[in-house]
C-alpha cells in the first residue's frame, strides 16, 4: 500500500515514514503545498496524511483537488489546527477521518489500516478470492490452509492486483505502486515481469494456475473465479 505524507515538519514526518514502513507501506513525502499539490497530481495513492497548514497555501485546497481526480483515496487530515470548522469543512470536501497534534503513532497505524481496510476491502480482516485468503493484520496469504511464501514485493502486487481485480493494471501502475516516485527513472520494466513471474510460480504450486492473466502490451489482471478453471 502507497501513503503520501503531507507534513512540513520534516522530523514528525520521518517519524510518521519510519513507524509506518515497519508495517511494509510504501511511504512518500511532501514538505509543502507546491510539492504535495504536484504529486497528488500526478501519482495514485492508497491514502493520504494531510497537514491543513503548509507552507505555500491550505492543505484543504489540496484535499479539493485530489477528491476531483481520485475520489476513492482515503485521506486522513493530520492538524494542529483543531478548529471544528476546519474538521466539519474537510469532511465535507471528503476526509475520511481527523486526528489532531500530537498524536501517538500505533493510533495513526490503526487509523490509517482501517481506512484502507474499509475502502479496498469491505471492512473485512480476511479477504478471500476463491481458495485464495489473505489476512491483512498479519499479511498472511494462504491457500486451502497452504501459507504462501511471498517476498515484500509479492505480497503488495498480489494485493494490488486483487484490488483492482475489475479492471486491467498496467506495467507502469503496477511499477508506480510497488516503487513509488523511483519508477520515473527506470529505464524498463523487468522487475514488474520478474515479480508477476515469481507471483505465478508460487501460486502454480498451491494449484492456482489462471489468476493472473497477462495482456501482452498492456498489463495484468486478476481472475477472480480460479476455482472454476476458467
Amino acid at each position: 500500500m502507497k501513503i503520501l505524507i503531507v507534513e512540513d515538519e520534516k522530523e514528525l514526518s520521518d517519524s510518521i515514514v519510519s513507524y509506518l514502513s515497519h508495517d511494509d507501506y510504501l511511504c512518500e513525502q511532501a514538505f509543502s503545498f507546491n510539492e504535495a499539490s504536484m504529486k497528488v497530481g500526478v501519482y495514485e495513492y492508497d491514502c493520504i496524511l494531510l497537514d491543513l497548514m503548509l507552507p505555500g497555501g491550505n492543505g484543504l485546497d489540496i484535499l479539493r483537488k485530489l477528491k476531483s481526480k481520485s475520489p476513492q483515496t482515503g485521506v486522513i487530515i493530520v492538524s494542529a489546527k483543531d478548529s471544528l470548522e476546519d474538521k466539519i469543512e474537510g469532511l465535507r470536501i471528503g476526509a475520511d477521518d481527523y486526528l489532531a497534534k500530537p498524536f501517538h503513532l500505533p493510533e495513526l497505524g490503526m487509523r490509517v489500516f482501517a481506512i484502507l481496510r474499509r475502502k479496498c476491502f469491505d471492512n473485512d480482516n480476511i479477504l478471500h478470492s476463491g481458495k485464495l485468503s489473505i489476512d491483512l493484520l498479519s499479511k498472511c496469504a494462504s491457500v486451502s490452509g497452504v501459507i504462501l511464501d511471498l517476498t515484500k514485493s509479492e505480497y503488495e502486487l498480489l494485493l494490488f492486483l486483487i484490488e483492482n481485480h475489475h479492471r486491467v493494471v498496467s506495467k507502469s501502475a503496477l511499477a508506480e505502486h510497488l516503487s513509488g516516485e523511483m519508477a520515473d527513472m527506470m529505464d524498463d520494466f523487468n522487475f514488474v515481469y520478474a515479480h508477476i513471474k515469481n507471483l505465478k510460480s508460487k501460486l502454480l504450486e498451491v494449484g492456482l494456475t489462471n489468476c493472473i492473466k497477462t495482456y501482452y502490451g498492456t498489463g495484468y489482471k486478476w481472475i477472480k473465479d480460479e476455482e472454476s478453471g476458467k
